[in-house]
């Protein structure tokens, strides 16, 4: 994977095409896996990606390089997705995941059991509040550093260490309580 750096947007910066073809080429499948965490819906997911490459199309020219290209994009995904939450009409539908256990040399029932914990865990992620969900994914997910998600979410870094504790006591008893209705 390419890595894009301040060089690059001077390379980039004549032809909007190509850096939004590599941009979409570098980062679209952690995108996609951060806005599907959020809504739990693929099709839905997928829509969201493509309106956060399509802004970022038209606001290339607005790029202060305070931040990189991955940091601007994860910004503009989970602000995307929280648009995607306030609409009434997503809050009158109920999503389902459709985590499919991972394929292993694990027999049968195993794969099974595997997949029903993961499906509960995506479950019960996507029914945090949005302040533990955005850190829990950015933690556990996209495997960020906490000052990392500091600077994604503009939030200080004790404020980062407190949401990821207080998130994942929150996951670990609605998990341990099998609470399905959030």
């Amino acid at each position: 994977m390419l890595s894009l750096n301040s060089e690059d947007t001077i390379y980039f910066e004549n032809d909007k095409d190509e850096l939004l073809s590599q941009l979409i080429q570098d980062y679209a499948t952690d995108l996609k896996r951060i806005a599907y965490l959020y809504v739990n819906d693929m099709a839905e997911c997928e829509d969201i990606i493509q309106e956060v490459f399509i802004g970022c199309y038209q606001n290339l020219s607005n790029y202060r390089q305070e931040a990189s290209y991955k940091t601007w994009l994860i910004r503009i995904t989970i602000n995307k997705c929280k648009d995607h939450r306030k609409k009434w009409s997503v809050k009158s539908l109920l999503y389902k995941s459709e985590v499919l256990p991972v394929k292993t040399s694990n027999s049968a029932e195993e794969q099974y059991l595997q997949g029903v914990h993961s499906n509960e865990i995506v479950n019960q992620i996507s029914m945090l509040s949005a302040k533990y969900k955005e850190v829990l994914i950015l933690y556990y997910y996209q495997e960020m550093t906490m000052s990392e998600i500091s600077e994604v979410l503009g939030i200080k870094l004790n404020t980062v260490k407190s949401r990821l504790l207080r998130g994942k006591e929150v996951l670990q008893l609605k998990l341990e309580r099998g609470d399905l209705n959030g």
